[in-house]
């Protein structure tokens, strides 16, 4: 019986010394290819964003981070596919001013993101930018607005889809001066883009990458950006602010995970967001798109994700817009 019990405590040591021995099971994280929702179509300047930071997570944590584009809903088709996946790192969500909008903006929404969602790592802050066709007749801020007055309800702005910062910046604007505009919600800029060029829709205010890659091209004409100054990046075009003197709409990227992913798989991830916004090549790609890198611990995420969900429900407010 003596030597069955001290067999037994030895089993128990040596099980004990293994486990204590065993690495956690997110030290391994990831062992498989990673999925990253996108709330919009491909082409557009959530996508660029996402593909290059996709690759840079790649090559840090020695896994494929999969780009899916889910795009509809102002981005909340993928915001419900991401927060209905399991809660293992496996699944990430691009995660943007819509969030934030839709919170306030949709009244039905089959989840609370702030509740339902756990803040990875900040990307970038970012304007969005005010382009019109070049067959408008404008080529100033203000000769857009007098030009808008004088055609009552005859010009149309696209949006990258509703509860958008571009559908929002477009919202904000037609009630701060007064503008009576209709709204074309797309599936992504990309999509919206080839109309605004046509001219079956005249303008829209889209996130700064793809706006100024268009603007860069000349197929469309660049009026103004939506943050309070001018940007950095394109400091030859002005703040509308300057002409409608407080309006404002500047947004952020970054990445949220399923509620329940374990904390030791956000720490990984953070610290692989963080290194890639201190590589020289990353930092130029992200500058050249129009961005300002922006580097947070989840904590700082979580907050901005929290004060943002807050001034766009002001915002919303003052429009008086909502989607069912």
């Amino acid at each position: 019986m003596l030597r069955i019990l001290r067999n037994t405590v030895f089993g128990l040591v040596f099980l004990f010394g293994l486990f204590a021995a065993s690495p956690p099971a997110s030290a391994a994280y990831p062992d498989r290819p990673v999925h990253w929702m996108i709330g919009f179509a491909a082409g557009g300047p959530v996508d660029i964003v996402a593909r290059i930071m996709a690759q840079a997570l790649s090559d840090r944590l020695g896994q494929q981070f999969i780009v899916e584009n889910r795009a509809g809903s102002g981005g909340n088709i993928a915001a419900a596919a991401a927060i209905n996946a399991p809660a293992d790192g496996y699944t990430l969500l691009f995660v943007a001013p819509n969030n934030a909008i839709s919170t306030s903006l949709y009244k039905k929404l089959p989840y609370d993101f702030l509740r339902d969602t756990v803040p990875v790592a900040s990307i970038m802050q970012l304007t969005n930018m005010l382009v019109v066709s070049n067959a408008m007749p404008v080529k100033t801020v203000q000769e857009f607005i007098d030009y808008c007055r004088a055609n009552p309800g005859k010009i149309s702005f696209a949006s990258s889809g509703n509860g958008t910062s571009v559908h929002m910046s477009a919202e904000l604007f037609k009630v701060m001066t007064k503008c009576d505009m209709v709204h074309v919600p797309y599936r992504g800029s990309a999509i919206a883009f080839p109309d605004i060029i046509s001219n079956k829709v005249q303008l829209i205010f889209d996130n700064l990458p793809s706006a100024l890659e268009q603007s860069r091209g000349g197929t469309v004409r660049a009026l103004g950006v939506t943050s309070p100054q001018r940007w950095p990046s394109v400091p030859d075009v002005p703040a509308i602010a300057e002409t409608v003197p407080g309006f404002e709409s500047v947004g952020f990227y970054g990445i949220s995970a399923p509620k329940g992913t374990p904390g030791e798989i956000v720490e990984i991830l953070n610290k692989a967001v963080g290194d890639a916004l201190n590589d020289p090549k990353v930092i130029a790609r992200l500058t050249e798109n129009g961005g300002i890198p922006k580097p947070m611990t989840p904590a700082e995420f979580g907050k901005l994700v929290a004060d943002e969900t807050e001034k766009w429900r002001k915002v919303v407010a003052f429009a008086g817009v909502s989607v069912d």
